[in-house]
This record gives C-alpha cells, sequence and structure tokens, in this order.
C-alpha cells in the first residue's frame, strides 16, 4: 500500500495516549507512548513515519473532548489495515452500531457483524483492536458481566470508561493514573 504515518499524543485521564494517522484515517491508538509503541506501528503497518501534527490533530482533539466528557461520536476515517478481512468486519460494526453510553455483548456483536463468529472469538477480536476507545471495544461485555479487556492496566480501564459514557454507574473514587 505505500503511505506514511504521522504519530500524535493527548495527554487524558489513562495518561499519554499514542496515535497514528496515515493518509486514509486513524490506524492506531495506544495506551502509553513510547518508542516502542511506534516502533510496532511502523513495523505492522510498513508505513513511513512522518512528522505531520496537522494529520493527527482531528484525532488527538476528539480524543481530548471525549476524555473531558464533551464528545460522544468520533465521526472519523478509520484506515483498518491491521485488521483482518473477519476482525474488519466485526470492528467496523462496532464503530459503527454501538454509541456512545451503550454495550454490546460478544455473542449479539458476533450475530450483527454477519460473520458467524461465536462470542470468545468475538472477545480475541476486541483483544486485538489496533484502535481502542475510537473503535469502542470497552463496549463489547459478556453475557454475565463485563468480561476481559487487554487495553491499558485491564479491566480497570473498561469500567472506568464505561463509567465515563454513563454504561455503568460509578462504584468507587479509582485515579487510572495511580492504578486499583
Amino acid at each position: 500500500m505505500g503511505g506514511t504515518v504521522a504519530f500524535g499524543t493527548v495527554d487524558t485521564p489513562l495518561g499519554r495516549m499514542l496515535v497514528a494517522v496515515s493518509e486514509t484515517g486513524v490506524l492506531s491508538v495506544d495506551f502509553h507512548d513510547s518508542p516502542a509503541a511506534r516502533a510496532r506501528t511502523v513495523e505492522r503497518s510498513g508505513l513511513v513515519p512522518v512528522e505531520d501534527p496537522g494529520r493527527t490533530a482531528a484525532a488527538t482533539e476528539r480524543l481530548a473532548a471525549y476524555f473531558a466528557g464533551e464528545l460522544r461520536d468520533f465521526a472519523l476515517p478509520i484506515d483498518w489495515r491491521l485488521t483482518t478481512r473477519v476482525q474488519r468486519q466485526v470492528l467496523a460494526g462496532l464503530y459503527e452500531t454501538v454509541p456512545y453510553g451503550s454495550v454490546v455483548t460478544y455473542g449479539r456483536l458476533g450475530e450483527r457483524s454477519g460473520t458467524s463468529v461465536p462470542a470468545r472469538a468475538i472477545g480475541q477480536v476486541m483483544g486485538a483492536n489496533p484502535i481502542p476507545v475510537i473503535v469502542p471495544c470497552h463496549r463489547v461485555v459478556a453475557g454475565n458481566g463485563l468480561g476481559g479487556y487487554s487495553g491499558g492496566t485491564g479491566l480497570d480501564v473498561k469500567r472506568w470508561l464505561l463509567t465515563l459514557e454513563g454504561a455503568l454507574p460509578p462504584t468507587l473514587d479509582w485515579d487510572p493514573a495511580k492504578g486499583p
């Protein structure tokens, strides 16, 4: 495919997040900015890194607004190149049909996606989501509870994001920067 990738960062209550944006759209979001995270994105995408703050501005501004409780819909173009066809189908369905403040079960998302992927495999797709928060894998829950979460520091981050969106009631005063 060729092309370039620009990196931007945004400070959030969960730490400094890294956003990668290609000419096509948001390519990845990482919960931690680091040289290793940037190198992984470059290696996996095959894109050449460039400095282009203008390209990343919409994504970083919208993430900041989301974490401030001021944004409910990212409405950003997505570059799905880091996903397989099936992952893309499931994640695109999630991005397009599960709005802010709502949740869907792994099984129901599998049905909606039209992929015949069982609930357990939907969980694996969520765990491999290269664009967490923007493509809201935190909104996918088990039929009997929250399920798992591999983003940030794990399930506490999922719970925090769902509480931010009002999908879960606040239960305690947890500071994600300090951990549990």
